[in-house]
């Protein structure tokens, strides 16, 4: 028996949704199209392989419906203030929005050519880049129940185009807000870079004053690079405890091109993300880097995969996490290689560090190659705070708790040494020792 997707996005919803929109008819199209394949998907279940480690059943989708278009409130619009001028001290300009509208806008001024906008004013002032990417070749409303959701009601998020050649010297920062007056959040991230561009952005997601409420992420990020084009992307994932977050990210990289990509997974009740790269042409190059830290009934379910399409490709994954209470951190990886990705070098690997009897870490890193000449290596490590590290540490007259704090340190270390944005590794060494129990 099929189980009902739509809980409060019905068609009455949907069609709602689609007359509070001023949008051109090519994408109301694919949203009707996307709508009509999230109302054909069966649900999730365990019993379905990518689902088994990951319950979702208390989600219940009818206590939420499509991003509401009213303007936030002053208190909500400025409940981000601290969090924004954080950013902007330390990045060049960025885009805000709270509750699913946009709050601020990027400086053009510092943007050195490129384009940054949200994606509302993109499908009126930027139609073809909408028109040719959004959905069209890099995340799919085929892919899943989740992603056909996304591309129907997504609202609110950002477009980055940087033009061939272009080099935005300061990094540039988006965030995503919910408060208390907001239950979901669909925004949209898409970002192009033509042949020889080069671009540091910075994401972060992030809950205030929402108490116990349920809320609801459903988002997609989509990355085309062109020939020798550079990006670094990071996605620092802080929603609150009683947020459910679904996403699919993919990043599709061309000839020469290199993509750092960092994954700062802190929040959320349940994650349930699928991050993806493709390395389309030869010579592509990318490197992922994982910093996951759970503490209560946290579930944070992570599928990556490094697609080696082309010859001469490199990716290198690695990705840490730290567990508390009764968390629970599933991560499975794959590297694919095609038959033509002859003199491919892949490695990924998982560590757990598992800080209580009670938290539980699934590592699954998984292989399937069909050329011949390649070098593919996988691990995945978990296990518990060394004991003998904790009495060296207590015979020197340091107390267990700094002791403990000093051992996950370290063991994050060698990841964020691999994070060329420096800020990023400071908020990242600050968020874990702030879920450690440390200030």
């Amino acid at each position: 028996m099929k189980t009902d997707t739509t809980g409060g996005f019905t068609e009455e919803a949907f069609e709602a949704f689609l007359k509070g929109r001023d949008e051109p008819g090519w994408l109301t199209d694919r949203r009707r199209e996307a709508f009509a394949r999230f109302q054909a998907f069966a649900w999730p279940t365990m019993r379905d392989e990518e689902w088994r480690r990951t319950d979702v059943r208390a989600l219940k989708m009818n206590e939420f419906g499509p991003a509401s278009a009213v303007e936030p409130s002053a208190r909500a619009r400025s409940a981000f203030d601290p969090l924004w001028e954080t950013l902007s001290s330390h990045y060049g300009t960025g885009v805000e929005h709270v509750d699913g509208a946009l709050v601020r806008k990027a400086d053009p001024a510092k943007l050195g050519g490129a384009v940054f906008v949200d994606l509302d004013t993109a499908a009126k002032d930027h139609p073809e880049l909408l028109k040719r990417y959004l959905h069209t070749e890099v995340v799919k409303p085929s892919d899943d129940v989740f992603a056909a959701l996304h591309a129907a009601f997504w609202s609110g998020g950002t477009l980055l185009y940087v033009p061939k050649g272009v080099k935005v010297e300061l990094p540039l920062f988006s965030v995503a807000g919910m408060t208390e007056e907001g239950r979901v959040d669909f925004s949209h991230t898409l970002v192009v870079l033509e042949e020889g561009a080069e671009a540091t952005l910075v994401r972060e997601t992030a809950s205030h004053g929402r108490g116990d409420a349920p809320a609801l992420h459903v988002g997609a990020v989509e990355v085309v690079q062109e020939a020798s084009s550079r990006l670094r992307l990071v996605n620092l994932q802080n929603w609150d405890a009683a947020t459910w977050h679904f996403t699919r990210e993919r990043a599709l990289v061309g000839r020469d091109a290199t993509l750092q990509w960092t994954v700062g997974a802190l929040g959320s009740r349940l994650s349930k993300v699928n991050q993806e790269v493709a390395l389309t042409g030869q010579g592509a190059s990318a490197q992922v880097n994982g910093v996951m830290f759970t503490t209560g009934k946290q579930h944070l379910a992570y599928f990556t995969r490094q697609d080696h399409m082309a010859p001469h490709t490199t990716s290198d994954l690695l990705y840490k996490s730290g567990l508390k209470d009764r968390s629970r951190v599933v991560w499975k990886g794959m590297i694919r290689v095609e038959k033509d990705a002859q003199r491919t070098d892949a490695y990924q690997k998982n560590d757990s560090l598992i800080l209580s009897e009670s938290a539980r870490a699934d590592s699954i890193p998984g292989l399937e190659i069909e050329a011949n000449d390649v070098r593919c290596t996988h691990g995945a490590t978990a296990g518990k705070v060394d004991e003998e590290m904790v009495f060296l540490c207590q015979a020197r007259g340091i107390p267990r708790e700094t002791a403990v704090r000093l051992i996950v340190e370290g063991f994050f270390a060698n990841v964020y040494d691999r994070i060329t944005v420096e800020p990023v590794r400071e908020t990242l060494r600050q968020a874990v020792a702030a879920k450690l129990g440390n200030s």
